[in-house]
């Protein structure tokens, strides 16, 4: 075995292939075929789009779960820990089994170069083909056509809604981005296209591939009453529930995946609408602190997301102030992002971000296109220790912008209780 620790075999995928992203099949196939490319469930869902992925994978889960399906998910990227990237029946997955699983793929590779994601996608493929398990979640990172995970042929495509995102990679409109999203398509094949404003490219490669595609208001809807309770409509059955996530976007994700039981025939009655009682999804608008004040974190980095954060600070308008705690990678429009959220914030707060692609604090005030002096940190303990000193119960602190964004603010957190 080449390492014995997770640490050690993740420091040395980092630097195995030259380029961090390299999009494509062929080697990554290779080396699953060189696994034996086993079956890793009975069922498979793989999960694509913009915006509502993590969502849609936690649901999927939680509703199977409760229903007594064995199941397991991979999403990326992680937040506190890597092992969160690969769960079965809802648990991250040791160390131990990790290690095991990147030496199985070593030993497969020869000399083919895997890049840090290969590895991961490969290691949760060959895990949970060693479970017996009903269905596997996957989800795909970075486009679809090319994306690891879709050396898999599901049994249900799910596509959530298209936005602008990674364009250096993925183009930069929606049509053009659906297109490599639609590269998860499969003919005849059951599938899920979970956007109120859906594209063309997605919905006519559906059609050209004779896949039995739910199309978002046209072969389900959602609605929500005034007092929170939602409305499903589906082909054959309607639902009604309430959602444990926070966010009125959260109606359109649950729906989603309402569509995909139906397909795969797993809702037979109304009865079978509960399962989500249990579903919790870290980072996506969650609030870890009611006092001194309300902390809340989303790892939102698009415009798309800025609208989403929008909505839910107008509908949940404090009586004290709402501020924006921002931090950014250098690859995303931190003034396209603060553009649509300054309307319902009073103060922003600039935090700096560590890594090859962070923006540090006056990097990102550079990138604000705004005269506008705003407090600045270099960590997120500095951000919190000003919020104690400076905030009160009546005030709202959202800390968003990027998934290290509410890592450093998890971490912050952890370090202040162990340290009183």
């Amino acid at each position: 075995m080449r390492f014995h620790t997770l640490d050690a075999w993740l420091d040395w995928q980092q630097q195995l292939h030259p380029r961090a992203i390299d999009l494509g099949l062929e080697r990554i196939d290779s080396v699953w075929q060189s696994l034996g490319a086993p079956q890793i469930a009975e069922t498979v869902i793989t999960v694509a789009g913009t915006n509502g992925k993590g969502s849609t994978v936690a649901a999927y889960e939680a509703w199977l779960g409760a229903h007594g399906l064995r199941c397991g998910s991979y999403t990326s990227p992680h937040i506190l820990r890597y092992n969160e990237r690969i769960r079965i029946d809802g648990t991250a997955v040791e160390d131990e089994r990790l290690v095991e699983a990147f030496d199985a793929i070593d030993q497969a590779r020869g000399d083919t170069p895997l890049t840090y994601f290969e590895f991961g996608a490969l290691a949760a493929l060959w895990l949970f083909a060693r479970e017996s398990l009903s269905h596997v979640i996957l989800e795909v990172g970075l486009g679809g056509r090319l994306d690891a995970v879709n050396i898999i042929d599901a049994d249900l495509a799910h596509i959530t809604p298209i936005g602008l995102d990674h364009q250096a990679w993925l183009g930069n409109d929606r049509e053009t981005i659906g297109a490599e999203k639609a590269g998860i398509l499969r003919p005849r094949q059951k599938a899920v296209y979970n956007d109120p404003q859906p594209v063309a490219s997605i919905v006519e490669r559906a059609e050209s591939l004779g896949c039995d595609l739910r199309l978002a208001g046209r072969d389900y809807s959602i609605c929500i009453d005034t007092d929170g309770q939602h409305h499903w409509q589906g082909r054959d059955l309607a639902c009604e529930y309430r959602s444990p996530l926070p966010g009125r976007h959260q109606a359109w994700n649950l729906g989603g995946v309402f569509a995909g039981l139906e397909a795969l025939g797993l809702l037979r009655d109304a009865g079978d609408c509960r399962g989500f009682e249990a579903l919790h999804n870290p980072g996506r608008l969650q609030k870890l602190l009611e006092r001194p004040f309300a902390l809340w974190v989303d790892v939102g980095h698009n415009e798309d997301a800025a609208r989403v954060l929008a909505d839910f600070l107008r509908r949940n308008r404090p009586s004290g102030r709402v501020v924006l705690l921002l931090g950014m990678l250098e690859d995303k429009n931190p003034a396209r992002f603060l553009s649509l959220l300054r309307e319902q914030i009073d103060d922003l707060w600039l935090l700096g971000l560590e890594g090859d692609r962070g923006l540090d604090a006056e990097a990102l005030a550079g990138r604000l296109e705004s005269e506008a002096e705003y407090p600045r940190f270099p960590s997120a303990a500095a951000a919190l220790d000003h919020a104690l000193s400076t905030l009160g119960n009546q005030d709202i602190l959202l800390a968003t912008g990027s998934f290290l964004t509410v890592e450093a603010v998890m971490r912050a957190l952890e370090a202040a209780d162990t340290a009183g």
